[in-house]
């Protein structure tokens, strides 16, 4: 196989694309850095498409080796023909070659190896070809040994023989297995129909296995898995028994054809509609893994890219009943200035001393914007700050900060090395309040998975999800770029090219010889060498440093050319400082003579010129900003036909959940997106977006919500 080509084909790009992508990926480049610094190589392909296309290589790179080691295998056994050997190379899934190779794989003891020790092939080819005139008992009788007493274990010996060979065919388990996928119905039912759960509507439920949705095979298997559901998937047999006798039965043979059709029923029943079940729904869970995989990539994408509330005093608060609210004030820099514990809520219920102490702290501190947990109790916080607020006309804002991670965050070993002298409460109200500042820096703490804007994701593969999440983080940081002398470790080991280990050598070497000046004093950090410089410099920004290029995304590699260009243009280093040469791309005639005189090509010409206009650009900024809020609403409030705004805290395959400003979240369902139709509801939504959305229904007691965008 062509990989190149095949890679070409299946993600739609060009040869030269995939060859040059596939190259720099042997010589152990990032996906960050061939995205951003080798689009002249690869033609702009960008971090998706690289990531499917790693992706692609490694499984198309698995199957040829599959495919070498069954051929050696059938070789060695003295089996393999020119005709095997073409149909195994052929083969363009490690199913088709796993098929192939059914016949000749090692086998636990079968029902059919013990006939054939038994002496009972010869009987089964009498009966597969057929040529026997008389009665199969009298030729069955031929083959009584010590070994095969009576005449009925002769026929049934020879029928094992012929059903392992029907079952091993890879045409007809190619067939079979199509034919299921595309007519077949996957069917569940609950175990106890009286018991009440979350899967009622699987109780007694079918869908065709062309056609179920992703979420709904998830639901099922975990309905299965929790011994609520039992689910099947059923076939019209008579089509498939049908074109098995079709196959198999071609003479009219009065001794063999009933026995042969018994035969092929029990190869089917038995041996190979099993399997092909397990193979389908094994199937249909990893294509379902797959897209809520890339849903939850997408919404942590997202997550992860809303701008920061930069230059604010924020007030964090980690709401609870019991053990009371957690409240943090950090600076405009994210330190944090002080921490208290309040008790506004059930069973203490002290609303006016908690209203007193936070008033108290925005006035000592200077707090603009409060930032609110969503969890437990955060409905019973938001009403006493909105009343706060207004009952002392504070000129302050509020905001709901989806606080998912935070638990896992506070007690993990990052967060005690982080805030040693805090305990759990005071660093998750620390990380809720910094959240907003700069979400990226905050979120990049917290096992990605653990942020909770997925839907299952702890039924799935877990190393397959949290690789596809480790790149969507990496993709983000390096997507925004990171300052040297700030960042932390946590963030740090997400630069394209630094590992944990040379993260923490950067924060030792910045504690031990203070700030980094230039990007070339990285090479003096321990284990960061020239590769790993190459890979992460243009990622790492140094501002008020020896060479203003430090600040931009100009990769060391274009200096020379950055400076070529500025001189050019009239410009000095230094004239880069003073926020960026604005209009210098009207400035920048005839791209092609330039990029040739600069050494570069067209493309890096373009990204330089783009850094220098604005150096250091924060691709957050065209993100939706966060909703603010001054006050509350109750969900009694809500009424059908009301208009109002509201945050996308989740997306998922059927819809999403909407902050609207009430303790629970409002589904807008698939339908109700768009007056067109979708496919899913990221073509129309993604999380963080400000949306406008009106109040179908309400249903208090079952606290429902559900929400339209259609009509606005």
């Amino acid at each position: 196989m062509d990989i190149i080509k095949k890679l070409q084909e299946e993600l739609n790009i060009r040869y030269e694309q995939a060859q040059a992508a596939v190259r720099l990926m042997d010589e152990g480049n990032t996906i960050p850095f061939i995205a951003r610094y080798r689009k002249e190589a690869t033609g702009s392909l960008n971090d998706e498409v690289l990531r499917n296309l790693s992706e692609r290589l490694s499984y198309l790179r698995n199957l040829e080796e599959r495919k070498e080691a069954v051929l050696k295998s059938i070789e060695t056994q003295g089996k393999l023909t020119a005709e095997l050997k073409k149909e195994i190379q052929d083969a363009q899934t490690l199913i088709a070659v796993e098929d192939l190779y059914r016949p000749y794989k090692q086998k636990r003891r079968t029902r059919a190896m013990i006939a054939r020790e038994k002496g009972l092939e010869p009987l089964a080819n009498l009966i597969l070809l057929p040529t026997i005139k008389g009665e199969i008992e009298t030729e069955a009788e031929k083959f009584l040994t010590e070994k095969v007493a009576t005449i009925e274990e002769a026929i049934q010996g020879a029928e094992d023989i012929i059903a392992e060979g029907i079952a091993d065919r890879a045409d007809f388990r190619t067939y079979i297995r199509k034919y299921t996928w595309n007519h077949g119905t996957i069917i569940s039912v609950a175990k106890d129909e009286k018991q009440s759960s979350v899967y009622d509507m699987y109780y007694d439920f079918e869908e065709g296995v062309a056609k179920i949705p992703g979420y709904r095979i998830l639901a099922i298997n975990r309905g299965e898995k929790e011994k609520i559901l039992t689910a099947k998937i059923q076939v019209e047999e008579e089509r498939i028994l049908g074109y098995l006798e079709k196959k198999l039965i071609t003479k009219d043979c009065v001794a063999t054809n009933a026995l042969m059709k018994e035969t092929i029923l029990d190869a089917y029943k038995r041996l190979i509609a099993p399997a092909i079940e397990r193979e389908i729904r094994s199937e249909l869970t990893q294509r379902a893994e797959d897209d809520a995989i890339k849903v939850f990539g997408k919404n942590l994408e997202q997550l992860l890219m809303q701008p920061p509330i930069a230059n604010q005093v924020v007030l964090g608060w980690d709401p609870a009943f019991r053990t009371g609210c957690k409240l943090a004030v950090v600076d405009a820099t994210g330190k944090v200035l002080d921490t208290v514990v309040v008790y506004p809520t059930a069973p203490q219920n002290k609303v006016k001393e908690a209203k007193k102490t936070v008033t108290d702290m925005i006035k000592k501190y200077g707090v603009t914007l409060i930032s609110i947990g969503n969890g437990t109790a955060s409905r019973e916080s938001e009403q006493i700050v909105a009343e706060m607020l207004k009952e002392n006309k504070l000129p302050v804002s509020y905001i709901i900060t989806n606080e998912a991670g935070a638990s896992v965050y506070s007690a993990s070993k990052l967060a005690m090395e982080e805030f040693p002298n805090f305990d759990v409460g005071q660093r998750s109200a620390a990380s809720i309040a910094r959240r907003v500042q700069d979400p990226l820096a905050e979120l990049v703490k917290i096992e990605p998975k653990a942020i909770g804007v997925g839907q299952y994701q702890h039924d799935m593969n877990q190393k397959k999800l949290e690789e596809a999440l480790q790149g969507v983080v990496e993709d983000a940081v390096n997507a925004v770029g990171v300052d040297l002398n700030t960042a932390s470790a946590s963030l740090l080991e997400y630069v394209s090219g630094i590992s944990k280990a040379v993260a923490k050598n950067i924060v030792s070497y910045r504690e031990e010889h203070g700030k980094f000046t230039t990007r070339k004093q990285l090479l003096k950090v321990a284990k960061l060498g020239p590769k790993a410089y190459e890979q992460c410099a243009g990622f790492l920004r140094i501002s008020e440093g020896k060479n203003p290029l430090d600040a931009t995304g100009v990769h060391p590699e274009s200096y020379e050319a950055a400076e070529h260009l500025l001189e050019k243009l009239g410009y000095e280093l230094n004239d880069l400082t003073k926020n960026g040469l604005s209009g210098i791309s009207k400035r920048v005639k005839n791209k092609k003579d330039l990029a040739a005189q600069l050494g570069v090509g067209e493309i890096t010409l373009a990204d330089i010129v783009k850094e220098l206009e604005k150096p250091g650009r924060d691709p957050r900024e065209e993100m939706p900003k966060p909703l603010l809020r001054h006050d509350v609403m109750e969900i009694s409030d809500l009424k059908e036909g009301m208009i109002l705004k509201g945050t996308v805290r989740n997306v998922i395959d059927f819809g999403a959940f909407v902050d609207i400003g009430v303790h629970q979240d409002g589904l807008v369902h698939i339908s109700q997106m768009a007056d067109k139709f979708i496919k899913h509801p990221m073509e129309v939504v993604s999380v963080g977006d400000i949306v406008d959305v009106k109040v179908m229904s309400v249903d208090e007691k079952k606290k429902r919500i559900q929400l339209t965008m259609k009509g606005i």
